[in-house]
């Protein structure tokens, strides 16, 4: 059975984790160069206020490495009916931050047991030291809909200090379009 953004939006955080659990892989040349609107299910709406609830993901194929990397993107809270606007700075550069490595998970030890496809690990992708927890994120992302990569859906985890620290936080990502060329954005350590 499919699942639609809106039912997605009503799942309680066991369901999404039984989402997670049953982890259908991610077409990562599917992904490769599109960005994604996400929509954090978990968070009081205190910390939606504070922060955001949506955000954007990207996902972006190295040309030079091979690698699918990407990036967050912070986004003006305008909803999620279509791709909202991104937050710029001063000079009108888009505000991106906690730079990611798609990775596969075989091998990997994740807690509850979690042995799906794929995981964004924040931790190889350049971040500074100041960009925690980002910089600690080894993050579940599985596929919704088998045959589909129009929603995924991700859990954070994150790796302090040797230890696996899960949080009870999901989200989910719809599919905007192609990453434009001029969207690109370095690894922070090569900037």
């Amino acid at each position: 059975m499919s699942l639609s953004l809106d039912q997605i939006l009503t799942l309680s955080n066991r369901e999404l984790h039984a989402i997670v659990d049953r982890g259908l892989p991610l077409d990562v040349d599917a992904i490769a160069d599109h960005s994604y609107t996400g929509i954090d299910l978990s968070m009081p709406s205190w910390f939606h206020k504070l922060m955001w609830k949506s955000f954007r993901k990207t996902f972006h194929r190295d040309p030079a490495t091979g690698v699918l990397r990407g990036w967050n993107v912070k986004v003006e809270q305008v909803g999620w009916d279509a791709p909202p606007p991104p937050k710029r700075d001063g000079k009108g550069v888009p505000l991106t931050f906690g730079h990611y490595e798609v990775r596969p998970a075989a091998g990997m030890a994740f807690p509850r047991g979690w042995t799906g496809g794929h995981y964004l690990d924040y931790r190889t992708a350049g971040n500074a030291w100041w960009d925690f927890p980002a910089n600690a994120g080894y993050c579940p992302l599985v596929t919704i809909n088998e045959g589909s990569s129009e929603l995924l859906l991700g859990w954070e985890v994150f790796h302090v200090a040797g230890m696996a620290v899960p949080i009870t936080d999901y989200w989910v990502l719809v599919r905007e379009g192609p990453l434009a060329a001029d969207d690109v954005v370095p690894r922070p350590d090569q900037r």
